[in-house]
This record gives structure tokens, C-alpha cells and sequence, in this order.
């Protein structure tokens, strides 16, 4: 992942000790020296002890802010004492960069409560998000009242606030595309291109019959088409594939990508079915599969929605995510189902991944026209879930994410498939059905439920619901 840059709000009250703040800033930079962050932060010059506390020091420190506005990814705000509320927060505000902030605070040594070394920083930090509440200035939180900035848990505190900043950055700014119509069958992947640009993610449309008659003008032996069906071999086992459904497919791979590139695209959605099939003879999962796997996430059915999850929690994570249905129950076990799709899931999920057909789209639509669909069963290992819908009747858009993991429990069936164990899984179904989401789900194989929740919420401003059983999975 890219090298990130923060803002560093050093906070200070003159009648506690200097020592506090200059040993706050070498943790700071010994910490993001071995995180490989930059900082953006005054230096001992410009303020005393390069920290905030006065008017004019807020003024300094939020002219230098701006002046890097578009290399600062995140704030963190670090007391080292009991700081100033006004200060920070008059920094902060005179900035005006509408970016994630963490407030931290040392902890005091209970052994070190004299006047030398005492920091009051658990009171101060109150303070502080007191007043950037006043101010109208959303924040975020470490996971205890107070912690150390050379702490282990400080440190995931900060890797965690990092993930909340790519998520907050790429979804202000996210660019999808729809090809295609959604099925006519699928009025649940119905979505609001307002709401969603309200949001800063902004959606590009092109019709399939443009698709086809670019990759229908492109020569079979065109470099291009030659190199892709290299790709798409090296990619997943397909001896099983005929060479003309290769050659359909590879074509349909360089009209999309030249697409999303002359337009800036991060994700896409597609109308896979049954427009595809019938006019163009083949299934376009693999080419999503391998777009979704170099993290350009590509979602079926027109689920623009879907795709927004999706790249949602890539972002969190830094991993491929996958559309799935909320297919089946798993016989009697209340807290396991099975995920499934015909086959278009990152390769990251499919160790075994193979080329085949779509049985089920196949009974319709003939299956030598569904070549083009990944097989594949997802190991056992962690899973983050998550759902984005808009809610166009009252105007908002919603969500909902969760953990669990993927089991190895037996599962005997085609397509792109998993078993997964949610804790208090009937509850969230209930919680699904009745609040009327959709029934696709994105999934990742990593644990970032909370950092998404809190982007989505706190700095997105979306309703999000985080599935939190009381009882946890190890």
C-alpha cells in the first residue's frame, strides 16, 4: 500500500512539565519511523516545544496543515498532559481539512504523580472531544481511555486509523462503473446514483452493446487478445475452456479494462447475465475475478451497491474482496450458511480455482454459452462482511458489517462457494430482512469490521449497523 501522512497535533498546557511534550514527539516519530509514516507536524521552533495551546500557535499550526492538505491522509491528536482543548480545536477548524482525527492520551504512572511528571491527559482528553464536538469536528477513538504511543496496542490502534483514513479518502472520491442493465429479474440491486454521489462516489455508465461491438471489431489475433488469454491461463486452471470462449472472453477483458482506464474507474459492476450469454456466447466472471483480484473490485448483476461494499472494504483492508449470496442454510447449525455465486470471486478466495460453466444459468441459456465461470471452495480463515444500500424513500444511505470466519465443514456443491460461521447468525438475517437489505453481502478475508463501521459512520456519515454478538469467535 501507498505511503500514508498524518498530521501530528502535539497538545500542551504551559504549567505542566516541557519534558512530556518533547518525549511525546520522539515517540511519535519513533513510531512512524517504524510504521514508515510521514508526518506533518511543527517543528520546536515555530511553537513552543512545537505543540498547540494558544491562539496564534492554532494559527501557525493550521496554516501549516493546509499548506500540505493534499498529502495528509489523517490527524492524530496526542496529549501528552492535559493539553489544550481550545487550542486543538482551534487548530483543527482554522485547517478545514474534513479528515479523519485520533485523539490519544498518555497515561499517567501511578508511581509518578508528582508535580515533575504528572500529565492529567485521561481528563484532558475529555476536554479535547468535548470541544471538537462543539466544533462540529468528528473523531475517532483508541480502544483505551489512554495508552502509550510505543505501546502494542497503541500501535494497532494507529494501524487500525490508518485503514479508517483509506477508506474515508477512496470513498469520498471513489469512481464506478455500471456496464449494462441490471437484470430485469434483480429489482433488488436497484440503487440511488444521487445519494451515492452526495457521498463523493460518483458511477459511469456504458450499455453492453457498446462492449460487444468494440470487442466484436477486435481481430482474434490481435496482440492484445494473444496476451490476455496468457493471462487468463496463468490465472486459473482452464483446459476445460474452448479456445473460441478464451478468445470472448480476452476480448471483453481489453475493451473493459481500456474502458476503466480512459475513465479513471476504481470498481465496476455488470450486467453478467443473460445479455451476455445470449449475444456474446460466454460468462464474464473470470474477466471479473481477475479485475477483483488486482483490486479493481467487479461486481455481478449491476450491484453497483454491492461493488461499493466491496471497495469499502478493500480499502479497510488491502485485500480483494467478493460479491456473495446469503444462499443456504447449513443443515442444522444456526450459526453457519453457506456463500455462493455462480463464479466470478477474487482467486485469493479460491485456491483451487478452476474455468468451467454455470450449471444453473446454463439450464436456461445453454451451457456452452457459460464458459467463464470460476469453481472454487474458500478455506477455512477470517471473514469481514459488510452490505452498503440506498435507502432512496428517506433519503440516506445504509449499512451493515460483521465478522466470522470461513470453516472447512463439508460442502458438496459447484460454483464459488464457502461455508461460513457468524455468530448469532439468526439475528443478523432478521436484522437483514427486516431493515430490507439486499441478499448479496460483500466478504474479505480479514478482520475490519470496526474500522469500517467507524469511516462509514463517523466520517462518511451513513447509518451503519455492526453485528456484534456478545459472545466472540476466537
Amino acid at each position: 500500500m501507498p505511503r500514508m501522512t498524518l498530521a501530528v497535533i502535539v497538545g500542551n498546557r504551559d504549567f505542566f512539565p516541557d519534558v512530556l511534550v518533547a518525549e511525546a514527539r520522539r515517540d511519535l516519530l519513533k513510531l512512524f519511523c517504524e510504521l514508515e509514516i510521514d508526518a506533518v507536524m511543527l517543528d520546536e521552533q515555530a511553537t513552543k516545544l512545537g505543540a498547540v495551546e494558544t491562539w496564534s500557535e492554532a494559527k501557525r499550526c493550521a496554516d501549516l496543515l493546509a499548506e500540505n492538505r493534499r498529502r495528509i491522509d489523517g490527524v492524530l491528536v496526542s496529549l501528552p498532559n492535559f493539553g489544550d482543548e481550545k487550542g486543538v480545536a482551534d487548530a483543527l477548524k482554522l485547517a478545514g481539512l474534513d479528515l479523519p482525527v485520533l485523539v490519544q492520551a498518555y497515561p499517567d504512572d501511578l508511581d509518578r504523580l508528582s508535580v515533575e511528571r504528572r500529565r492529567d491527559a485521561f481528563c484532558g482528553k475529555i476536554s479535547v472531544c468535548n470541544n471538537l464536538r462543539q466544533f462540529g469536528i468528528p473523531y475517532s477513538l483508541t480502544a483505551e481511555h489512554t495508552v502509550h504511543p510505543l505501546s502494542t496496542e497503541f500501535r494497532r490502534d494507529l494501524i487500525a486509523f490508518l485503514a479508517e483514513c483509506r477508506v474515508v479518502r477512496g470513498m469520498r472520491r471513489a469512481r464506478i462503473g455500471a456496464v449494462g442493465a441490471r437484470p430485469n429479474a434483480f429489482n433488488t440491486t436497484r440503487y440511488s446514483e444521487k445519494l451515492l454521489e452526495q457521498s463523493g462516489i460518483s458511477v459511469s455508465t456504458i450499455d453492453l452493446s457498446e462492449i460487444f461491438g468494440k470487442a466484436g471489431r477486435i481481430a482474434d489475433d490481435d496482440p492484445r487478445v494473444k496476451e490476455k488469454i496468457a493471462e487468463i491461463a496463468g490465472y486459473a486452471n482452464a483446459a476445460q475452456v474452448p479456445g473460441s470462449a478464451l478468445t470472448r472472453m480476452a476480448k471483453l477483458a481489453v475493451v473493459l479494462l481500456s474502458w476503466m482506464e480512459a475513465n479513471d474507474l476504481d470498481a465496476s459492476a455488470i450486467q453478467c447475465w443473460n445479455s451476455m450469454q445470449e449475444n456474446f456466447g460466454v460468462n464474464v466472471c473470470t474477466v471479473m475475478s481477475m479485475m477483483s483480484e488486482r483490486l479493481m473490485p467487479s461486481a455481478c448483476e449491476v450491484d453497483i451497491a454491492g461493488v461499493v461494499a466491496m471497495y469499502a472494504l478493500q480499502l479497510a483492508s488491502g485485500r480483494p474482496s467478493a460479491l456473495v449470496d446469503w444462499n443456504n442454510n447449513y443443515g442444522g447449525d444456526r450459526n453457519k450458511c453457506v456463500l455462493f455465486h455462480c463464479g466470478n470471486w477474487a482467486r485469493s478466495f479460491l485456491p483451487d480455482v478452476q474455468i468451467g460453466t454455470a450449471p444453473i444459468l446454463g439450464s436456461t441459456l445453454g451451457e456452452q454459452n457459460t464458459y467463464g465461470a470460476l469453481s472454487g471452495r474458500t478455506p477455512a480463515g477470517p471473514i469481514t462482511f459488510a452490505r452498503v444500500s440506498t435507502d432512496d424513500s428517506h433519503g440516506r444511505i445504509r449499512a451493515y458489517v460483521g465478522e466470522g470466519r470461513f470453516t472447512d465443514d463439508p460442502l458438496a456443491t459447484f460454483g464459488s462457494r464457502a461455508v461460513v460461521e457468524v455468530p448469532a447468525l439468526q439475528k443478523l438475517m432478521r436484522y437483514i430482512c427486516k431493515n430490507g437489505f439486499e441478499h448479496h453481502a460483500a466478504m474479505n478475508g480479514s478482520r475490519c469490521a470496526r474500522t469500517l463501521a467507524s469511516a462509514l459512520e463517523t466520517y462518511i456519515g451513513w447509518e451503519v449497523y455492526q453485528h456484534e454478538p456478545e459472545q466472540q469467535l476466537d
